[in-house]
Formats: structure tokens, C-alpha cells, sequence
């Protein structure tokens, strides 16, 4: 299994793990509530996980300008 860690405005890859061993538990994923796991956790079909976070460039951009609309409108 592969999880790997992108910024849902700019798709900037944060990240990767690889490893079959390392389970969702030890990710923390079950601190997630159901709505959260919906929209930030996708699975593909060949068992691989896509986190989809916020960079902190992205992060950055929408503390100093919260009328940005970073979901339809990337930044980078």
C-alpha cells in the first residue's frame, strides 16, 4: 500500500509513504470523523490511499486572503 500526501488546492506533492506494513491506525486516521475520512482520504482500486491536505503555501495564501476560493482557484 502506498499513501501518498497531496494539497487539495495545488496538488504540490507533501509526501509519500510506501510500505505494506503500516496501517490506517498508525496513520491516525481513526481520529478522522466519517465526514472528514469523505473528504480528505480517497482509495484507488489497486489499494493505494491519496490524502489530500493543504500545503502551507496554500495555508499561508488563504490566512492572508480568506476570500480566495482555493478549491476552484489554485494558486500555484
Amino acid at each position: 500500500m502506498t499513501v501518498k500526501y497531496v494539497c487539495r488546492h495545488c496538488s504540490a506533492p507533501l509526501g509519500e509513504i510506501d510500505n505494506p506494513l503500516v496501517s490506517e491506525y498508525q496513520l491516525g486516521f481513526h481520529f478522522l470523523t466519517p465526514e472528514e475520512r469523505r473528504d480528505i482520504i480517497t482509495y484507488s482500486q489497486s489499494g493505494d490511499i491519496l490524502v489530500r491536505l493543504t500545503c502551507d503555501y496554500c495555508r499561508k495564501a488563504l490566512d492572508e486572503h480568506p476570500e480566495l476560493n482555493l478549491i476552484t482557484s489554485p494558486l500555484q
